[in-house]
């Protein structure tokens, strides 16, 4: 089958890296590759992150070049990318899986925002609702796609921030199918 890779880019994430990625220890037990993009971190995020990531790299300081670098340095077909202070659900690399090998070229979650104010569900809705309707999804929403494609596509491009949406842009000039996963 194929393999899927999560990348994470992360900068000075010491506080918060160890729960994502405690998180993703299941995932790993299946197979899947976690590999840790560092832009520079001073606050030992690197460090900390090695024993539960397949690979750290250290990668030019930027999301989309830390994105792209951990990409190259991904061995899996399918390519996850995922925010430090995002949590996937339990089972999203079998839910990944399953959409890539049903013929979806690319995808994202929705998004679910935690906090108690009374908007955030709204917020969430919101942006879900806009994601169905352009195609358009942001980084918050864990991006997956075919290795192959993001390859073809030059992958992020290199501009300081909306990497995703850019990117997303290209998806859809290039007519490739999103699948969009509600878990």
């Amino acid at each position: 089958g194929t393999r899927l890779s999560i990348v994470l880019p992360v900068l000075n994430e010491a506080a918060g890296i160890l729960p994502t990625l405690r998180a993703l220890a299941p995932l790993r037990a299946r197979g899947v590759e976690v590999v840790v993009a560092d832009g520079g971190s001073t606050d030992g995020t690197a460090a900390l992150a090695a024993p539960w990531a397949d690979q750290v790299l250290h990668a030019p300081r930027g999301r989309a070049l830390q994105m792209n670098a951990g990409a190259a340095a991904a061995t899996g077909a399918g390519l996850l990318f995922l925010h430090a202070d995002t949590q996937l659900p339990d089972d999203a690399d079998r839910h990944v899986l399953a959409a890539l090998a049903a013929g979806a070229h690319w995808g994202r979650f929705d998004v679910r925002i935690q906090g108690r104010h009374p908007m955030l569900p709204v917020v969430a809705a919101a942006m879900n609702l806009r994601s169905r309707w352009t195609g358009i999804a942001t980084g918050d929403q864990a991006l997956f796609l075919q290795r192959a494609l993001f390859q073809q596509l030059g992958g992020f491009p290199e501009q300081p921030l909306m990497e995703d949406v850019e990117l997303c842009r290209r998806l859809r000039a290039a007519q490739a199918r999103p699948a969009c996963l509600r878990q």
